[in-house]
């Protein structure tokens, strides 16, 4: 099945809410418009940056509708289908391919902390169900288990699994990972700050949370490396970094929902129990955005 047109920049993109903190769809058609127009290969909907365990499986599906039909061929579309059961990550991986997602993207299990076999195992079975191609999602800071790189190698195997989304932290871990999988799985940076150091290592993009506001600064950056240009693309890196350092001043997704509002596309807030930031974060994020001429 590899390689898949997902392209190097992917947006997770955050879920709209309306005042009353249900679902706006219609401003959700609207992100996903300007996602694509500012660089975005892919658009990842019902992530944990679009708050998925907030929302039920008819808001998800309601949610990919939406981003397919405005998308149009103009970019592909990934559904977060990755929950803490497999049964349950089966049923919404059916849902999102009957809906006519591009692929799915398998977050680790949060919570119950599953062994490595346990990891294979339920990664296994959810691409064994769905003829999508599979982006794995490693983020251990938020689900408290690391998916290690033999792991992945073992994965590497399963025909739809594809690629990973490695979000650990570790440039030790990402090289490794990149010794054992096949040349042409992808691994992509989960983390803003880490893309360049990643695509350095031979990873191959990034699935992004500040390109909702910089996506056309993160494209060239992309670009500047792949074209061999490393210092241009170490700069642009150098420029974006106060951004990428704002927007996880608190807990993803609150800062990128403030700043799309100070960018002038109000998306609205977070579901509890997220909160909003404090005055002090408000300004580290506001001097960040202005820095790149970012405010609206």
């Amino acid at each position: 099945m590899r390689p898949v047109p997902w392209g190097r920049l992917i947006t997770a993109m955050v879920t709209p809410f309306n005042r009353n903190l249900e679902v706006d769809y219609v401003r959700a058609r609207e992100l996903a418009l300007h996602l694509v127009s500012t660089g975005s290969d892919a658009v990842l909907v019902t992530g944990t940056t679009g708050e998925s365990p907030t929302l039920d499986e008819t808001e998800r599906i309601k949610l990919l509708d939406t981003v397919l039909e405005a998308t149009g061929d103009r970019s592909t579309v990934i559904a977060g289908t990755g929950t803490y059961s497999t049964r349950g990550s089966i049923e919404l991986t059916h849902a999102a391919e009957r809906a006519g997602a591009h692929g799915i993207m398998l977050v680790t299990p949060y919570y119950n902390k599953p062994p490595q076999a346990g990891m294979i195992d339920h990664f296994s079975r959810i691409a064994g169900e769905t003829s999508l191609p599979v982006l794995l999602y490693n983020v251990p800071s938020r689900t408290g288990a690391n998916m290690l790189p033999k792991t992945v190698e073992t994965l590497a195997a399963v025909p739809n699994i594809v690629a990973v989304k490695e979000a650990s932290g570790s440039t030790d871990q990402v090289t490794e990972i990149l010794r054992r999988v096949p040349e042409d799985f992808r691994v992509y940076s989960g983390d803003d700050s880490m893309t360049l150091p990643i695509m350095a290592l031979g990873g191959y993009g990034i699935v992004s949370v500040a390109s909702h506001v910089a996506g056309l600064q993160i494209k060239k950056m992309l670009e500047l490396y792949v074209s061999g240009d490393v210092a241009g693309a170490a700069k642009a890196h150098r420029d974006l970094f106060p951004l990428f350092k704002a927007l996880f001043i608190t807990a993803n997704p609150i800062p990128v929902k403030v700043s799309l509002r100070l960018a002038g596309l109000d998306v609205g807030g977070t579901r509890p129990p997220l909160s909003a930031m404090t005055g002090d974060e408000m300004a580290v994020l506001h001097d960040a955005m202005r820095a790149l001429g970012l405010l609206a």
